[in-house]
This record gives C-alpha cells, structure tokens and sequence, in this order.
C-alpha cells in the first residue's frame, strides 16, 4: 500500500500490519542486541523492570520495559524507519516513549486481558500508537493478538484490576460483539502491527510447549498529547497497588 492507503486503512480499523518491516540485516542486529540484552542486562534489573511468569525460570521471562538505559536501546528507540511511518499514522511530530519487550513463554497460562494501551498512557487527545514487531512466527496456537477492528472509534473503555502482572488493568464490559468483531493476527517474523491507543486488543495464553511468542515494541505519542494528570495519578496508584500484592520490588 502507499502512504495515503496505509493512514486510511489504520484510521478506518484502528490497526495495520506492515509485512517484513526491517531489512533482513537490520532484523538480525536487532534480534542479537536484544540477546545481549536479555542474558547481560536483564539479571541486572529491578522487578518493575523485567516481569516473569516465574522468576526463579529465567526462560519465563515475559516483559522489558524502561530499556532506554541500555545505549542500543535509547537510541534505536528513535530510529528513522518507525518514526517516520508513526508519524504518518498519527499525522503530525511525534515522541518516542522508549522501547518494549514481550513474550509469552511457551507452555505458560499466560493470556492478557483485553485491554486500551491509553487507559495505562492516559494522553489527551489520544494521538498514540503502539508499533509491535513479531521477532518469531505468530499464530492462535501460541497467543497471537486479537484486536476489535473500528473499537478505537468507541473511546475509552471501564477497566479494572487484572492480576495479570504487565496488565494491570482489563476491560470490564469486553462481550460478544467484541469478540464477533475481533481479528486474529497471524504473522511471520519481521511482520510490524501497529494499533491505536484505545484499539482493543488481547491475547490468549500459549498453548505451544515448544514456541514462544517474542516481540518488540516501541510507543509514539503525537507531540499534541498532553497528560491527563488525573488519569495517570489512578493508574500510577493501580499499579503500585498490584505490584505490591505481588510482592515485587522497585
């Protein structure tokens, strides 16, 4: 698709996907700096940081975040080729919020909850997108995204507490017209989904005993967002209190 096609079909459903997004020697350094990071850094890094299925198994590891402390990271976070397509998407300059790692380990009971990125970002106006790179094949068999094609057309949805650490909140009122209208993301590795902030999404747990499902994630914010402080105060107190539950450590 050309640039116009690709800002209409994002408008229009609230997602997209871009095949093969990064030049194959681009996804290859990519793939190695996130090996460097996970078996030098990783061990290194507080419980807000780095979230596990079961910390004493390393290979359960299931979320990165705050990774602009590693050099690669904090500057790859701002790399021309997924600026320049956010900024196409959103229509304006836009901010990097840093970049992200998931997975879902195989053999894990891991879903996440249906859920809006900006009920956790609170931005207003909600000019904010998610970009998440498939770094292996993804499929139903091992927890492929689900997403409600139009929803971000609806606003912001009830959330409340999950218990699912990484999560913390999920929608309260997610039903069968939903459910009627979701879209199962199968890719390839190196295929790029893009969604808007209050496009509903979520993810059943890996059934696979023998796949993970890892990806990399980066956030932009159109530079017209402004912090809804009210918003982010609740979800800040939410989070803390989870974290708490759980008995992590800042």
């Amino acid at each position: 698709m050309n640039p116009q096609e690709l800002k209409a079909h994002y408008d229009r459903d609230g997602f997209l996907v871009v095949p093969q997004f990064l030049p194959d020697e681009d996804f290859a350094e990519l793939k190695r700096e996130l090996d460097h990071y996970i078996q030098t850094v990783v061990p290194t890094l507080p419980d807000s940081d780095a979230f596990y299925v079961d910390k004493s198994r390393p290979e359960t590891l299931k979320q990165l975040q705050h990774m602009g402390g590693d050099p690669f990271f904090r500057e790859y976070a701002n790399h021309p080729r997924w600026k320049e397509l956010a900024e196409l998407l959103l229509g304006e300059e836009a901010n990097s919020r840093g970049a992200e790692w998931f997975n879902k380990p195989a053999g894990t009971n891991a879903p996440t909850p249906a859920h809006q990125d900006n009920y956790y970002f609170n931005f207003d106006p909600p000019n904010v997108l998610t970009m998440w790179l498939a770094l292996e094949d993804v499929d139903e068999e091992n927890g492929c995204l689900r997403y409600v094609r139009g929803s971000h057309r609806q606003g912001r949805r009830p959330h409340a507490s999950s218990q699912v650490l990484g999560f913390s909140q999920g929608i309260t009122d997610f039903g069968p017209e939903d459910e009627a209208n979701e879209v199962c993301m199968s890719l390839k590795a190196n295929d790029l989904l893009i969604h808007h902030g209050w496009t509903v999404h979520r993810a059943e747990p890996n059934r696979s005993t023998t796949r993970h499902r890892p990806s990399f994630a980066i956030v932009f914010q159109g530079v017209s967002c402004q912090i809804d402080d009210e918003g982010r105060q609740r979800y800040e107190a939410e989070m803390r209190a989870q974290h708490e539950a759980l008995g992590l450590k800042n």
